[in-house]
C-alpha cells in the first residue's frame, strides 16, 4: 500500500486541520460562532456527526463570553476536562478551572450520601464564582446542575452538557436542550470530557479573536 503524507509545518497543522474539516462539512445552519465551537468539536474526536448533534441556545454564545470577561470560574464534573481546558487563556481573564472530583472530602460525602463524587463535587463548588459549567463524562453531575439551577440555588452563565454513555446520557442532555437558561449540548449517547474542553476552549480562542 502506498501511503501518501502530507507535508504540514507543525504550526499549521491546525490550521490545515480546521480547513479540512470547513470542506468536507460544507455549508450548514450554524452561527459562525456557533461553528467555531462545532469545529473545535469535530477537531478534537474526529467526528463530523457533531455538526448535526450539537444544539445551541440562542444567548449562549453571548453569556459564555461575558461570563468569561467577567473573570468568572469554569467547573468541571471530572479531572480530564479540566485538564484539557486551557487555563493559561482562562486566567488572562481572571477566571480558574474548578474540579473537586479527586478531593477526599467529596469521595467521604459521596459515600455517605450514596451519590456520585461528581455530583457531590458539583454541589460543594457551586458557589465558587462559576460562570460555566462544562459537563463531559457524568450524567449525575449534569442532573445535579440542573436540579441546583430549578430550585435557585446555582445561577452559572452557560451549562455546557455532553456526557457521554448509556445510562441517563442522552436523557439528560436531551432534558437540559429544553431548558430556558444558555447552554450547549450534543444530543444522543455521544460526548465526552474532550466534547466538553474543546468547546471551553473554542469559547475561549473566539474572546481572543483566534
Amino acid at each position: 500500500m502506498d501511503i501518501q503524507l502530507q507535508q504540514v509545518k507543525p504550526e499549521e497543522i491546525e490550521k490545515e486541520s480546521f480547513r479540512i474539516i470547513e470542506a468536507e462539512l460544507g455549508p450548514t445552519g450554524h452561527t459562525p460562532t456557533e461553528f467555531a465551537v462545532v469545529r473545535r468539536v469535530i477537531h478534537a474526536t474526529g467526528d463530523f456527526s457533531f455538526s448535526e448533534n450539537l444544539r445551541f441556545h440562542p444567548q449562549a454564545i453571548g453569556a459564555a463570553l461575558q461570563a468569561i470577561r467577567a473573570g468568572k470560574n469554569v467547573l468541571t464534573d471530572v479531572t480530564m476536562a479540566a485538564n484539557g481546558i486551557s487555563q493559561g487563556l482562562l486566567a488572562k481573564w481572571g477566571g480558574r478551572v474548578l474540579c473537586g472530583v479527586s478531593d477526599p472530602a467529596v469521595a467521604a460525602e459521596a459515600k455517605r450520601l450514596g451519590l456520585t463524587r461528581s455530583e457531590v463535587a458539583i454541589r460543594q463548588l457551586a458557589n465558587e464564582k462559576i460562570g460555566i459549567v462544562a459537563i463531559g463524562n457524568a450524567p449525575t453531575a449534569l442532573l445535579e446542575v440542573m436540579r441546583l439551577i430549578d430550585q435557585g440555588l446555582f445561577s452559572p452563565d452557560l451549562v455546557i452538557g455532553v456526557p457521554v454513555g448509556f445510562v441517563n446520557a442522552a436523557e439528560s442532555k436531551a432534558m437540559l436542550a429544553g431548558k430556558r437558561y444558555p447552554f450547549i449540548t450534543a444530543l444522543g449517547r455521544k460526548g465526552g470530557s474532550p466534547v466538553a474542553a474543546a468547546t471551553v476552549n473554542a469559547l475561549l480562542r473566539l474572546i481572543e479573536g483566534q
